[in-house]
C-alpha cells in the first residue's frame, strides 16, 4: 500500500489531470503547458480568495518582466488657481512614477503528492476541488510569507537555510531597506537596538507606532487611509493576549485569517496577519503592497512518478513585490527590538 495507485486512486488521479486540462484549456496536463493569460488571472483570483490580506492589498497582471510601476499614484496636492490673464493653467503630474520601477523572479511552487495521501483523499467525490484548493491556499501563505521575509533571489534556494522563504524573491520590507532606509526605524538611545517598555525608547506600543507613522511624508500622513500592521508577540505583550489568530478556522470561503482590525495604535487601525514579523511595525494603506505577476508567464505539469511513488504538481510564473508610493511606507527593524520586562 503506498508504492503504487489503488485502482479508485487511479481513477481520481485521472479524473484531475482531465479536470486539469479542461480548466486550462488544454489536451493533456501531463505535459507541461502554458497557462492562457485570462486562466492565469482567474488562477490568481482563486489564490487571493484565499487570504484577507492577499485580498486587500493589489495583485497586479503585467506583461513585462522589468518595468515602470503601473498603480496611479497622487505625488501631493492637485487643486489651485491660476489667474489666466497674466498665466497659464499648468497640469500637475497625477502619477508618482519613480525610477526604481519592479523586477520578476521566476517563482516555483512545486507539489508532491504521495500516492497513499491520493488512496486517501480518493474516497471524496470532489478530489479535484480538495487538492486544488490545499495548493492555492498554501501558495497564498507563501506569497505572504515572501512579501515579509524575502531578501534575496538566489538562483538556487534553500529551503533549510532559509525557512521563511528569505532566498525566493524581494519583499516590501526589503525594498524599504534598500530604496527608503530612512523610513525602517532601526534604533533608539543604544546603536543596533530598538527597546520597548518602562524606561526604554517606547513606553509603550501607542509611542511607537505613532514614531513610525510621523517617518510617513506629510502628504500622506492624514490622508485617512494608513493602517498599522503589529506584530504578534508586540500585541501579546501589550494586551497579555493574541487579539487575532493567524491561520484560524477557514470561513466558507476557505478564508487563511480573519485580520480584523484588533486596536487603535498610535491613532490608526491595527491589524495583525500571517507570517508577519512578530515583533514588528508597518505603517502603510492596504492599495500600497502589491505582487506583481507576468500573465504569460503561468506554466503547469501533473504528471505522476512511480519512482518517488509520487503525483507531481509543477506550478511556475514570474513575480514580485511592489511598494507603490515609497513615501507612504513604513517600518521597523523587527529584530533589532526588544522587549522590556
Amino acid at each position: 500500500m503506498g508504492t503504487s495507485l489503488s485502482s479508485h486512486a487511479q481513477e481520481q488521479f485521472a479524473l484531475l489531470q482531465d479536470d486539469m486540462a479542461e480548466s486550462y484549456n488544454v489536451q493533456d496536463a501531463s505535459r507541461q503547458f502554458a497557462v492562457e493569460p485570462s486562466i492565469a488571472q482567474e488562477l490568481n483570483d482563486k489564490i487571493t480568495e484565499k487570504s484577507d490580506f492577499l485580498s486587500r492589498i493589489n495583485i497586479v497582471p503585467v506583461t513585462e518582466i522589468k518595468g515602470q510601476k503601473v498603480m496611479i499614484g497622487v505625488t501631493g496636492p492637485v487643486s489651485s488657481r491660476t489667474n489666466t490673464k497674466t498665466t497659464d493653467r499648468e497640469a500637475k503630474d497625477f502619477c508618482d512614477l519613480d525610477s526604481v520601477g519592479y523586477e520578476l523572479f521566476h517563482t516555483e511552487s512545486d507539489v508532491g503528492l504521495s500516492f497513499a495521501k491520493i488512496d486517501s483523499w480518493a474516497k471524496f467525490p470532489d478530489f479535484a476541488e480538495r487538492y486544488s484548493a490545499a495548493v492555492q491556499r498554501q501558495i497564498a501563505l507563501d506569497r505572504i510569507m515572501i512579501g515579509w521575509h524575502g531578501t534575496h533571489a538566489a538562483p538556487q534556494t534553500d529551503i533549510t537555510a532559509n525557512p521563511m522563504l528569505q532566498d525566493v524573491n524581494k519583499g516590501w520590507l526589503q525594498i524599504a531597506r534598500e530604496q527608503i532606509p530612512a523610513q525602517v526605524l532601526k534604533e533608539g538611545a543604544v546603536a543596533g537596538k530598538i527597546t520597548l517598555g518602562a524606561g526604554g525608547d517606547y513606553e509603550n506600543l501607542d509611542a511607537l507606532v505613532h514614531d513610525v507613522k510621523q517617518m510617513i511624508d506629510p502628504v500622506f500622513r492624514d490622508a485617512g487611509d494608513l493602517i498599522a500592521i503589529i506584530g504578534s508577540d508586540l500585541l501579546a505583550n501589550d494586551k497579555g493576549k493574541l487579539y487575532a489568530k493567524q491561520g484560524g478556522t477557514p470561513t466558507e470561503k476557505e478564508r487563511i485569517e480573519g485580520a480584523q482590525v484588533i486596536a487603535t495604535y498610535g491613532g490608526l487601525p491595527s491589524f495583525v496577519i500571517p507570517h508577519f514579523p512578530a515583533t514588528g511595525v508597518t505603517v502603510t494603506s492596504w492599495d500600497n503592497l502589491s505582487l506583481y505577476f507576468q500573465d504569460s508567464s503561468w506554466r503547469r505539469h501533473l504528471i505522476e512518478n512511480p519512482k518517488r511513488s509520487r503525483v507531481e504538481d509543477y506550478n511556475g510564473r514570474n513575480e514580485g513585490y511592489v511598494i507603490e508610493q515609497l513615501e507612504k511606507f513604513a517600518a521597523i527593524e523587527a529584530g533589532n527590538l526588544e522587549l522590556l520586562k
